[in-house]
């Protein structure tokens, strides 16, 4: 199977391009954000990064301070079906390109991401520390008031691997899923 290098920021054509499906790898600039940050975002308060064409990864890095900087022992993905309330209008409002997270989202993401050009990424959840591996230095960290799993981590990463897991033409493994999963159930009553 094909691998896809992708590069942050990422261009709209280039994310039509993605399918659901297709093994990704993704070079340049991830910037974590949970709930809190979603949640700001939706209240309308600016993000202190330009968010256009980027990656958000629904994340909280385990970071320790080292040399005046900080290190990343470990980065797994959180669950994203909570930003789904929020997700949507962050994708809309700040022009971003992709999510990574686990577990999947939900309908209002992925017409949103019909609609603007946004891929869902899956990345691998109990790999903490393979995802650390990846990322090659902290850049930098916003929004600290929130605690640091939910702050903006600024990652520069190199081959993070991830999946499409929905795409920007409709396509949900995670709606296959639970068709699929409905329909198996069924069969049993």
């Amino acid at each position: 199977m094909a691998v896809v290098e992708l590069s942050t920021p990422a261009t709209e054509e280039q994310i039509r391009a993605l399918k659901v499906g297709d093994t990704v790898e993704i070079t340049g600039l991830l910037y974590t954000g949970r709930d809190a940050v979603h949640h700001r975002l939706h209240n309308g308060e600016k993000p202190p990064v330009d968010l256009n064409g980027m990656i958000i990864y629904h994340c909280g890095p385990v970071m320790v301070e080292e040399n005046g900087g900080y290190v990343c022992k470990a980065a797994g993905p959180t669950t994203s079906i909570r930003e789904e309330p929020y997700q949507w209008e962050v994708m809309r409002d700040h022009g971003i390109r992709g999510v990574i997270g686990k577990g999947g989202m939900g309908p209002k993401t992925l017409a949103a991401c019909q609609e603007y050009g946004c891929c869902y990424f899956h990345a691998i959840g109990g790999a903490a520390q393979v995802c650390a591996d990846r990322i090659e230095k902290v850049l930098g960290v916003d929004w600290m008031d929130l605690g640091s799993p939910e702050a903006i981590w600024h990652l520069q990463v190199v081959k993070f691997p991830v999946i499409v897991t929905m795409d920007s033409h409709g396509g949900s493994l995670h709606k296959e899923v639970q068709e699929s999963s409905a329909d198996v159930l069924n069969s049993f009553m």
